[in-house]
């Protein structure tokens, strides 16, 4: 349920060796940083706008697109065929994966996407692992500090985990699905194929192949009007 075999495939990234060994997923979140510096090449075979900021250990994969208004500060490998929109900012630790798209006014930070992500209109992704074509609804947040003090835990059923990260957002497995506007508070799991509907607030464990329904109801009253 935590490992990278539940939740990811292996083939859809050029960085597995990240994620070796058997234990949970968010393992690898506190590597990213060592396996950028031990791994990461410079290089720009990238179109980049002349009004985009591109920090110097940053590697640009061939056919990326990087748009104006665009700042990467790295380390960041990004690799081909991405699209790093408008006001997209990309902080240290990013490894993004082939066909990705990252865009306006998405924030990114110590996080790895697997080929095919979608992270396109206003979202947040810190500390945390998108699996193959995952795909964020606009506004989505995957937060990754929790308020009070102590490392993240994953809640399953009644029982908590302690990851014994002190920032750790969410897990997103290969397929998955967030509505717009969806918060998932620290320390997430989102199993492969499931889906989480628009402007819900998770917490927790969602097992593969399942459906989250926000199921607040709307109230309709008639409007009245003072006497004019």
């Amino acid at each position: 349920m935590f490992t990278v075999a539940d939740l990811f495939n292996l083939s859809q990234t050029e960085h597995a060796a990240l994620l070796e060994g058997d234990g949970p997923a968010w393992e690898a979140l506190p590597r990213i940083s060592d396996y950028l510096a031990a791994n990461l090449q410079p290089a720009n075979h990238a179109s980049v706008s002349p009004n985009a900021v591109i920090g110097e250990n940053v590697f640009l994969g061939e056919g990326t697109m990087v748009e104006p208004g665009a700042f990467i500060e790295g380390p960041a490998i990004i690799g081909a065929n991405s699209q790093i929109r408008h006001g997209a900012y990309i902080r240290p630790n990013v490894i993004i994966g082939d066909n990705c798209v990252i865009g306006n006014s998405c924030e990114l930070k110590n996080v790895l996407l697997f080929n095919d992500c979608q992270v396109p209109h206003f979202n947040y992704v810190g500390d945390s692992i998108l699996g193959h074509h995952a795909h964020l609804g606009a506004g989505v947040v995957l937060s990754n500090f929790k308020s009070l003090p102590g490392n993240v835990t994953v809640q399953l059923g009644g029982e908590k985990i302690d990851t014994g990260l002190r920032k750790f957002g969410a897990l997103i497995g290969d397929h998955a699905e967030l509505g717009c506007n969806s918060v998932l508070n620290p320390g997430s799991i989102i199993g492969r194929r499931s889906v989480v509907y628009p402007n819900a607030n998770w917490r927790g464990v969602l097992v593969a192949d399942r459906i989250a329904k926000h199921r607040g109801e709307m109230e309709i009253v008639e409007r009245t009007f003072k006497d004019q």
